[in-house]
């Protein structure tokens, strides 16, 4: 490094904290996205950049080197009353978004600055898109994948998810449903005239809750299917009883079948757990498959002494598995801090991704 040059951890924390004042809950990063055109055209001006609406691709689609692509969304979830100002505190960077996932594209942001592009083993593509926090029916990849054609060349797509700077496989699925159990109104002061629909719901609500995960071992590693209710909403007034009880029944389940395969079993287990309820799905994400026999997911395990597990949740690693594009996650963040209150970062797990990538884009694996 030059005597005068910025250290990795400052040119982090700087580009990160720059990111973080940028508002970009889902549905509202426009504003993020300009900035990072801002960005290219005047940092990377010799790489072409292509934009549809709030989703980016930067570099070469022409270039004939292997293709690595780092990969990264645009939005956060929406801020919570006690999160702090951006800032630092030490080894952390605090912030709406520093975890998930305004730390990983600020790691690829200045690898673009810094790596000689030209010279490297693989072309390098940098791709940036909006509502991945939203339905799965729309996200921006989705636009940028059916829009750039030449993306269907990725030889391998790094998503920049927080990791802990683990490479992450595969993904769970996720089904969302809306599950409705039906009773009676009647006055609260004579509820046997009627019949509670939360009461109706009792035996639903133990049978969801003793439903243990179940571990599913795909190509060595094991995913746990869990099934849970994450909302609910019954009654008109204080002195009615319900006739109407609304839950979210949302099922993360494993990588084991082909995706639309994963996704119709997913489907019949949900309607048999529910039973006589009324349902409707309301957003069905396939799961991400692991990739098998890609030799540069092999030079990059290699880089990270070969560690690897299981991703707990889903990312759009299966989106890419469903166009044919090998994908993982690995990036700095710990996953415990996505969505927090006083989300934060650690300064040098940045500096350690940001040297890992370093590292494995400029050397080629054994094959190439």
């Amino acid at each position: 490094m030059a005597a005068n040059a910025e250290h990795p951890a400052d040119a982090l924390c700087r580009i990160l904290l720059e990111l973080l004042k940028i508002p970009s809950v889902t549905g509202n990063e426009a504003q993020i996205a300009d900035s990072f055109e801002r960005w290219a055209l005047s940092r990377v001006p010799r790489l072409e950049l292509q934009r549809f609406g709030n989703n980016l691709v930067l570099g070469d689609l022409t270039d004939a080197r292997p293709c690595v692509a780092l990969v990264g969304h645009l939005d956060t979830v929406p801020p919570h009353p006690s999160d702090p100002a951006p800032h630092r505190e030490g080894d952390r960077v605090l912030g709406r978004g520093a975890t998930d996932m305004k730390s990983g594209i600020s790691v690829a942001r200045l690898l673009f600055e810094s790596l000689p592009l030209d010279r490297l083993p693989y072309a390098l593509l940098f791709v940036l898109y909006d509502r991945e926090e939203g339905p799965f029916a729309e996200s921006g990849l989705k636009i940028l994948l059916e829009e750039v054609k030449a993306l269907s060349a990725i030889d391998l797509a790094v998503i920049l998810e927080p990791t802990d700077n683990v490479i992450e496989v595969g993904c769970l699925g996720s089904l969302h449903a809306k599950v409705v159990v039906r009773g009676k109104a009647a006055h609260s002061a004579r509820p046997w005239q009627g019949a509670s629909a939360i009461d109706k719901a009792l035996p639903l609500l133990t049978r969801v809750a003793a439903r243990a995960p179940v571990p599913v071992n795909v190509g060595g590693l094991t995913f746990k299917e869990s099934m849970c209710f994450t909302l609910a909403s019954a009654g008109q007034a204080r002195n009615v009883v319900p006739d109407r009880f609304e839950l979210n029944l949302n099922y993360r389940f494993a990588p084991a079948d082909d995706p639309e395969v994963a996704c119709k079993n997913a489907v019949a287990t949900v309607r048999d757990v529910v039973g006589d309820a009324e349902i409707e799905v309301v957003d069905l994400a396939p799961p991400g498959s692991v990739p098998k026999d890609n030799p540069i997911l092999t030079a990059l395990a290699l880089q990270v002494g070969g560690l690897r597990r299981p991703k707990e949740a889903w990312t759009d690693v299966a989106r890419f598995g469903l166009w044919g594009i090998d994908a993982v996650n690995f990036g700095p963040g710990t996953p415990a801090q996505a969505h927090q209150a006083a989300e934060w970062v650690s300064v040098s797990q940045m500096v350690a991704c940001y040297e890992t990538l370093q590292r494995f884009l400029g050397t080629p694996p054994p094959e190439l």
